[in-house]
């Protein structure tokens, strides 16, 4: 017999929408089963899935999708939805090379409406779908989910501002897993939220505004008061300001409360709101006790869980921790800055020593990097950790803020390079090329976890804007020493002579380029900078070699070798150069060696390129 009897006969929605109301709740209980079992063989999101199996079911069972459009927002939420919309055999694959995404993406199902691995582009997105349907006549409905994290982030309040005044058939749901509802104040939500969505109320409300018309005093004033009765009552107020009709909170968990609250709101015109409540982890008790260690898993056992303390040394994450500590220790100006990735990004020993000087800013990595170029202005050291992906949300304030100003900001740029199984939307693959071209910036990637450290003391005392670029996990095992040490600026370093052939390596590819340096007997220099670029050993390679290849883990263009090229040209050089590094096309997830193998970056495809091109 099957572990899930009822989940078994639904793959699509229109089956979903065939079952009994009654018959949901066991069908949330399976599912949530289903995706325990099935994450912890494959690794990826669980918190935030298993805090949203109810509202998925409930959306797909009210609304007629994909007809009716659901926009994600991230996406990490999204297990249960692909599961439901005919991926449950792919979920065995899951982040896995040639497998399902662990986000929506446009490409695998119609049902993934938009693409996203990001947050805070729901309303936006969902706000184009409904102005476009509108505009081409079309009746259906659009609906955003935005999490309580994402709705820190300045563009979707931006978006909320632009459909307040839009005229467009908008559902927002926000889902709020960052408080619990005890149970006298969630009876009396529920009853608000099917008071305020349901058909009495609002017609009430339209009957009134069609009475008191006549007088635009009275009805503003009345306008006022239904405000602040229900400011009183709810949390909405905000919400309303924008021009949208809130509803809620209501339990996020409890269907017979959803499913009929989704229905009247189906039935409203113009902007709407729901808040839920939901608990990330629900129905897995370890995932509910702590939900940030079960965010992101890999292989697990479900029974007894994620086992602790295994794994060898410091990852890059790690050792940048540390290190900020440590200067922490030493520099009473140093400020930490995170955009709410304080346990990704390997600050949670930070802000438990140094809690005064420690500031997650949330998701708002514009507001971050300014923020960080006011305390510049008065003398501190701000320290930004960002991943590289999420630095891209701030282009302009990095050049207009802080390298046109030449202020002292420090990057602590982790997730460079390819990340694996999260795939494009993360794939640090541009950050060489987006940083390279502005002045002032000191731009630096380490081969290995000391040199990492080395780099992040350099610069720190560097007085002017910088940036380290770091990978994601473990690097090839170099202890880093406990002292601050830094690096002469703008210095590599030999680390293999051969002939013919000089491999110029740029962080995490040194210990491919030194094992293709063994193939070919080529010399192999650690660059270590980007900017400032050692010209000089440059220069010196370029005399001494018939071939000078780059090696970079970044965007072929306009990253390091690009930097090279400019560097030959300038000084007049005319040796043979071969820049190697990702492809002019987005990277997708799988594992990360396979893919670079793939892409022709490991040892074997770097020495059997750099033969192709030799005979030619």
């Amino acid at each position: 017999m099957s572990a899930y009897p009822l989940l078994d006969t639904v793959n699509s929605p229109a089956e979903l929408r065939q079952l009994e109301r009654k018959q949901l709740p066991q069908l949330a209980q399976e599912l949530r089963e289903f995706l325990i079992e099935s994450v912890s063989k494959t690794g990826g999101h669980l918190s935030s899935n298993l805090g949203t199996v109810e509202l998925t079911i409930a959306l797909h069972y009210v609304f007629n999708t994909p007809e009716d459009r659901l926009v994600w927002d991230v996406g990490h939420q999204t297990y249960a939805h692909k599961v439901l919309t005919g991926r449950r055999a792919g979920m065995a694959r899951l982040r896995m090379l040639g497998g399902v995404s662990g986000f929506p993406r446009r490409d695998e199902s119609p049902y993934d409406t938009f693409g996203t691995g990001h947050s805070s582009t729901s309303i936006s997105a969902a706000l184009g779908m409904a102005i476009g349907a509108r505009d081409r006549g079309e009746q259906k409905h659009v609906v955003a989910v935005i999490g309580d994290g994402a709705m820190t982030a300045g563009m979707a309040f931006e978006a909320l501002n632009n459909a307040g005044v839009a005229d467009a058939n908008l559902l927002v749901i926000l889902n709020d897993n960052d408080m619990s509802i005890s149970p006298p104040v969630g009876a009396l939500n529920k009853y608000l939220a099917r008071l305020f969505s349901g058909h009495a109320f609002n017609a009430a409300r339209r009957a009134g505004e069609k009475v008191l018309g006549v007088s635009p005093s009275l009805l503003e004033f009345a306008k006022r008061t239904e405000e602040h009765i229900k400011g009183m009552v709810t949390p909405g107020t905000l919400f309303e300001e924008f021009g949208f009709n809130y509803i809620g909170p209501i339990d996020g968990h409890d269907l017979d409360s959803l499913v009929p609250t989704l229905r009247n709101i189906a039935e409203l015109k113009g902007p709407q709101f729901l808040h839920v409540i939901t608990k990330k982890g629900q129905g897995y008790k370890l995932a509910e006790a702590d939900p940030v260690l079960y965010h992101g898993v890999s292989k697990f056992d479900s029974e007894n869980g994620i086992q602790q303390g295994k794994g060898g040394g410091p990852t890059y994450t790690q050792v940048f921790g540390d290190w900020l500590c440590d200067m922490a220790a030493q520099d009473a100006r140093l400020v930490a800055i995170t955009p709410a990735m304080k346990e990704g990004s390997g600050m949670v020993r930070f802000a438990e020593e140094y809690p005064q000087r420690f500031h997650d800013v949330g998701i708002a990595e514009q507001h971050a990097l300014t923020f960080a170029a006011g305390l510049a202005c008065e003398g501190i050291k701000p320290v930004v950790a960002i991943y590289s992906t999420f630095l891209q949300r701030a282009y302009d304030q990095l050049i207009h803020d802080i390298a046109l100003q030449n202020l002292p900001v420090m990057l602590a740029i982790d997730r460079g390079g390819l990340v694996g199984a999260d795939g494009a939307t993360h794939n640090g693959a541009f950050d060489l090329s987006y940083l390279t071209c502005l002045p002032n910036l000191v731009v630096m990637a380490p081969a290995d976890e000391n040199e990492c450290r080395r780099m992040l003391t350099t610069a720190f005392l560097h007085d002017g804007p910088s940036a380290v670029r770091y990978p994601r996990g473990h690097g090839p095992g170099v202890p880093p020493q406990k002292e601050l040490a830094a690096l002469p600026l703008g210095k590599g370093e030999l680390r293999r002579s051969g002939s013919r052939i000089a491999l110029l390596a740029f962080g995490s590819l040194l210990a491919p380029a030194l094992e293709a340096g063994d193939i070919l007997n080529a010399t192999v220099a650690n660059m270590r900078f980007i900017k400032p670029l050692d010209h000089a050993l440059v220069r010196e390679l370029a005399f001494g070699h018939d071939l000078v290849v780059t090696l970079e883990e970044n965007a072929v263009i306009g990253g390091a070798g690009a930097e090279v090229a400019r560097s030959l040209e300038e000084q007049g050089l005319n040796t043979r150069l071969l820049r190697l590094g990702l492809p002019d096309r987005f990277t997708e997830h799988g594992d990360s060696a396979t893919l670079l193998a793939q892409l022709g970056l490991d040892a074997k495809s770097i020495s059997e390129r750099v033969k192709r091109v030799i005979l030619e």
